[in-house]
């Protein structure tokens, strides 16, 4: 299909004859360039058997190409200065870089080259195996990423999202060469794939590299649409007896990311538990000196969501936490939110949201999100309107939807000495 171009703000949209989207915001004050690939489908599209493909191919795109080898990739951007870097998360997969203007071409040469033209070679595929399962072990020592996987796992049971993004030790071992580049042909294709870059550019010269790298790209028949998944409130305590602190993770459904009443949801979050002077904070750790680490956080997804609150503390005062933290919801639900303290989480918002777009890899970032869930972008007033918009009535009849008893699910994993947790014990 012929290019497209269409202006928004700083934003310039193209559409490549294969379908391959194309989108730069110029930073004429900045010196720096980001440019993101993105795969707009992450470890969410898996199978049970092909747990943790997605993040192994990210890993194995670095291993070298017919050009390039795995050290000339690693060497390549670091010789001028630059950073080169990806993640795999539940919904998408990025391959990114950051340099200075003038150095551009080359940096999208290599994240090009590595993106479009990976090897799979054998004997690269057993080596990154045990990277993997190396990389596994570690975070099974790590207590606070194993209490959100627990938890993941049992509230977004029999589904890919409950699943983790690493897979595991059974999975891992099991990849081979076909299965690997069968998964990457079926969604690395230009429907699922966005470039895009912010910083000193011009939108012209970017898609000039992207059509002489990606246009001849060949469509691929789209991934079926998967149902929304289902959410289970579950109490899951797990012993480790070694542990010396017990971890807890609670959470109930929420709203998916793209959903109207967001900005409210956000601002809920924020006052919940989402820096030193939110609620969760003051009184579990400062006025009860109960816990070092407790905090709120939101998982939205393009048709589900999840708020959690994670705090580590001790088994003698477990129980005083989980109470606090319903206190803490029964209160949101039922006493009037005073004024200042949705003043307080709106600037917070507001403060964050501006300090992380003044760097180029954020707004890159920015970029990718507002087209993979929105379809469209907004500037930066309608951003601060919409959080000013928010009420304190609006936060507070989020706050009744959401926190209800036969809801709120919950893991603790520690070294739990008989403690016990019973669907009465989480009224809210």
């Amino acid at each position: 299909m012929p290019a497209t171009v269409s202006v928004v703000r700083d934003i310039e949209v193209t559409t490549l004859r294969n379908g391959v989207r194309v989108i730069t915001e110029q930073m004429p004050h900045v010196r720096s360039v980001s440019v993101g690939v993105w795969i707009g489908t992450g470890s969410r599209r898996e199978t049970p058997e092909q747990n943790g493909i997605s993040h192994f191919i990210e890993h194995m795109l670095f291993k070298g190409t017919p050009s390039r080898s795995a050290e000339e990739i690693a060497r390549s951007v670091d010789s001028i200065g630059g950073n080169l870097d990806a993640f795999t998360a539940k919904e998408l997969v990025c391959y990114n870089t950051k340099v200075l203007d003038e150095h551009l071409p080359f940096a999208f040469d290599v994240l090009s080259d590595l993106v479009l033209h990976p090897m799979f070679r054998e004997e690269d595929i057993a080596k990154e195996k045990g990277v993997i399962l190396e990389e596994l072990k570690m975070e099974a020592d790590s207590p606070d990423y194993m209490v959100h996987e627990l938890f993941s796992a049992n509230f977004w049971r029999d589904h890919a999202l409950g699943r983790p993004i690493l897979g595991t030790r059974e999975t891992v071992k099991k990849y081979d060469r076909d299965m690997i580049n069968g998964y990457y042909r079926s969604t690395y294709s230009p429907s699922n794939m966005l470039i895009t870059a912010a910083g000193n550019l011009q939108h012209e010269r970017l898609e000039r590299l992207a059509r002489e790298c990606f246009e001849n790209l060949e469509p691929v028949e789209p991934a079926i649409a998967q149902p929304a998944p289902t959410t289970h409130a579950t109490i899951t305590l797990k012993n480790k007896a070694e542990l010396e602190q017990v971890h807890l993770c609670m959470g109930v459904p929420c709203y998916p990311v793209a959903h109207e009443r967001r900005f409210a949801c956000y601002v809920l979050n924020n006052l919940l538990g989402g820096g030193m002077s939110s609620r969760l904070f003051q009184n579990i750790r400062e006025r009860q000196g109960l816990a070092y680490s407790v905090f709120s956080d939101l998982n939205p997804y393009r048709d589900t969501g999840c708020l959690s609150v994670y705090a580590g503390t001790s088994i003698e005062s477990a129980r005083k936490v989980v109470d606090s933290v319903l206190n803490e919801f029964r209160q949101l639900k039922e006493d009037p939110i005073p004024a200042e303290e949705v003043r307080r989480a709106k600037d917070h918002l507001k403060g964050s949201l501006m300090l992380s777009l003044e760097s180029t890899s954020s707004r890159m970032s920015n970029l990718a999100r507002q087209e993979l869930y929105f379809q469209r972008f907004f500037t930066l007033d309608e951003l601060v309107d919409r959080i000013e918009d928010v009420t304190a009535d609006q936060v507070q009849s989020i706050a009744r939807e959401f926190f209800n008893q036969d809801d709120v699910a919950i893991t603790i994993l520690g070294s739990l000495q008989g403690f016990e947790l019973t669907r009465q014990d989480l009224a809210c």
